[in-house]
């Protein structure tokens, strides 16, 4: 049997039903991996140095605006980022601003904040009514933010923490940062000479490959001290840096007081998009620095070793499969040439499903990061147990001298009194 189509042609039936089938199974399969809710995390882009080195030629004049502000480069990436945003979600989220799908923070300083408005910039261009001048393809879009000394989210390492600053004491002792500051003492000491600088470890030699990397970008003259052999061991020491501050020894108890901070909030936030598909938000942005994107990573462990580069971001989608069925998914763009790849969450697929994907993160979640937090001093303990002996022992003869002279008073006769025998010899 044949079904003879518009245009004259005979086509077969079995041919027709095959079709159908393949459109129907591919609607299916469509409406079945529904995009529900996105949150990104990035870094700020490109910007000057935080610092100078004494020794340094190019001191805070050198930049227009200053230290460790985002430059016009920094801009462009974030733009470039906001467009690529743009069209990775065309069809999830509206073509124009709309309050009611988007949520933007940042920490409180000035390269975040910026970097924040330019992503914006680039994933919402005013279209129509949102132009409120023909000559500015831009338009207003809050970011929000709280005081750095209230930060307690996006700004990594949280501090005041004993816990932590005894874990990194710890880590100073074991045998990977032993045997690094062993292998490196005399490069540490030449880079400390030829810096001016009068301290120079492994924690702080980053900031001599910051300056130095951002000055190479911007076209400044690099010291003749700095080989690209220089750079090279620099480079790996600063990545080491990093490593330092979330990971090397106990990286699940330091992300349980670091990064498992943001993955909590993150894992709400799914949760609540999950429990309210079609209401609420649906994108939620963060902007924030390379230490943040370190401390997540370590957390989720799916760091690759290296610095988060300007403008990284990492993505968590979450999907709705079928009704009440989810599953969430992470990508990591940290190359503005290609699209972000996968990562994959240690313990599950790449495309997790939720339920999962909160079970393997549980170990990393504090659920009272303020007691966690806490260090018992060993000299401490031993003066409250001295002093509560102390206490005992005054105790216990205060009991003695009560009973000794309760029994004393006991041993005497009731009624007792002595009577002279004068009078009866005088009779």
């Amino acid at each position: 049997m044949a079904v003879r189509s518009g245009s004259g042609l005979i086509i077969p039936l079995g041919m027709v039903v095959l079709i159908s089938g393949q459109l129907l199974a591919a609607v299916q399969v469509a409406q079945a991996h529904q995009l529900r809710f996105v949150t990104v995390v990035y870094r700020h882009g490109d910007r000057s140095p935080v610092r100078a080195y004494p020794k340094d030629v190019h001191q805070e004049s050198a930049w227009p605006q200053g230290f460790g502000q985002l430059t016009q480069i920094g801009m462009k990436q974030h733009w470039d980022l906001g467009q690529a945003l743009r069209a990775r979600y065309k069809g999830f989220l509206n073509e124009s601003y709309n309050v009611h799908e988007i949520y933007v923070r940042s920490t409180d300083v000035d390269r975040t904040l910026m970097s924040a408005e330019a992503n914006l910039a680039g994933l919402y261009p005013p279209e129509d009514s949102q132009i409120f001048n023909p000559n500015i393809s831009w338009q207003p879009i809050p970011v929000h933010t709280v005081p750095d000394s209230e930060e307690q989210l996006l700004k990594f390492p949280i501090l005041p923490c004993p816990k932590y600053l005894k874990l990194q004491e710890e880590t100073r002792h074991s045998p990977e940062y032993v045997n690094k500051t062993r292998d490196n003492l005399d490069f540490l000491h030449m880079v400390a000479n030829e810096t001016g600088l009068s301290d120079c470890s492994l924690e702080s030699v980053w900031t001599i490959y910051d300056v130095l990397f951002c000055e190479s970008r911007h076209n400044l003259s690099r010291p003749s001290w700095a080989t690209q052999d220089v750079l090279n061991r620099l480079s790996d020491l600063k990545d080491f840096s990093f490593r330092f501050l979330f990971g090397i020894i106990e990286q699940e108890q330091k992300a349980r007081l670091q990064g498992g901070v943001l993955v909590a909030q993150i894992l709400k936030n799914i949760t609540a998009a999950a429990q309210n598909p079609s209401k609420g938000l649906k994108f939620i942005a963060y902007s924030t620095h390379d230490t943040t994107l370190g401390a997540l990573q370590m957390a989720l462990d799916v760091y690759n070793g290296k610095q988060a580069p300007y403008a990284s971001c990492h993505i968590f989608e979450l999907y709705e499969e079928s009704p009440g069925n989810f599953t969430v998914e992470m990508y990591f763009r940290n190359d503005s040439t290609k699209q972000p790849f996968p990562l994959t969450l240690p313990g599950c697929v790449h495309s997790c499903p939720l339920e999962k994907f909160q079970s393997l993160l549980d170990r990393v979640i504090s659920k009272d990061r303020e007691s966690e937090c806490q260090v018992c001093s060993p000299r401490n303990d031993t003066e409250v147990i001295v002093g509560l002996v102390a206490c005992g022992c005054i105790l216990f003869l205060l009991i003695i001298l009560l009973l000794t002279v309760l029994f004393r008073q006991k041993s005497q006769p009731i009624g007792y009194q002595h009577v002279s025998d004068v009078g009866e010899e005088h009779s």
